[in-house]
């Protein structure tokens, strides 16, 4: 089956599912497998210096040649990121080597992104923001996002104290916003990744279920205890839903979607063969499944 979402036909990519970022694991070799499976492979820029960066950019052309796009997670002002206290032009000179490395697609996170936006447009390329709340989504479509990553409280890391779930995220910012909305948080199954595109997404995100694949640069230890987690005892419960939380290496809900550790081409072909069997069952008989207006 084809798919034809806004999000994919923007990405270049076969299936509208793009990597979530990672602190310390997005690297090269993970975006460039998550690339070669039908999605858009993540570079997280700030897990390099801009020597090592500019290197790992180069080093995926040799691993791909399907679209990967990087990450910029932005601190505000005075917050110390995982390369110290950064002003616009050190995260600009990130910008500018991924331009030069024939870039197209640019997502940021956490604070306003707005100057890498406009440099991003500059250079007719792709600027994608995530939020955790409908009215950023708003702001974010006024600073000139190309698309925006939704995020609800299921998903893992730090909440936001008025966050909703993912599924009532979706259809409130799909009614608020012109521009294409990709969903995240707690989605890791061919259900929940159609489910997303039913309520208004055009395309998911994909961050827990990463984790526990083959390719992830983390240890098999830390990926066993993972899907080992009962996201319904009470311990996880406080964690994943509790905005006070200190601990944001807690797995989003989507955990509860993997039941060992598989390759992500593994991981992605089982969500996407799913979907298309469920979409059978329904009774839809197209080859292409697009998000696009009939004329």
């Amino acid at each position: 089956m084809i798919w034809k979402t806004q999000i994919n036909s923007i990405t270049k990519t076969k299936y509208p599912i793009v990597m979530g970022a990672f602190a310390g694991l997005g690297t090269g070799k993970f975006a460039a497998s998550f690339s070669n499976s039908g999605g858009l492979g993540i570079v997280t820029a700030l897990n390099y210096d801009l020597d090592s960066f500019k290197a790992v950019l180069k080093e995926i052309k040799t691993l791909t040649n399907k679209p990967v796009g990087i990450n910029l997670s932005i601190a505000p002002p005075g917050i110390k990121t995982a390369r110290g206290n950064l002003n616009e032009e050190d995260y600009l000179q990130y910008v500018e080597i991924g331009l030069n490395e024939g870039i197209k697609i640019f997502t940021t996170s956490a604070y306003r992104a707005a100057f890498i936006g406009k440099r991003v447009h500059e250079a007719d390329c792709y600027w994608f923001h995530k939020c955790a709340l409908p009215r950023h989504a708003l702001s974010a479509e006024k600073a000139g996002a190309d698309a925006v990553t939704i995020v609800g409280i299921e998903g893992a890391g730090a909440k936001h104290p008025l966050q909703q779930s993912t599924f009532v995220n979706i259809p409130l910012t799909k009614g608020l916003l012109k521009i294409p909305i990709i969903a995240a948080g707690g989605i890791g199954s061919a259900h929940s990744f159609l489910g997303a595109l039913g309520l208004g997404a055009e395309g998911v995100c994909l961050g827990t279920v990463l984790m526990v694949t083959e390719e992830c640069p983390t240890t098999k230890e830390i990926k066993k205890k993972w899907i080992n987690t009962n996201i319904f005892e009470e311990n996880y419960h406080k964690k994943i839903y509790d905005f006070n939380s200190k601990d944001i290496k807690t797995p989003s809900t989507a955990i509860n979607y993997a039941k060992k550790i598989i390759p992500i081409k593994q991981l992605i072909k089982r969500i996407i063969k799913n979907a298309e069997f469920i979409l059978k069952s329904w009774g839809f008989d197209s080859e292409e499944f697009s998000t696009f207006p009939k004329n």
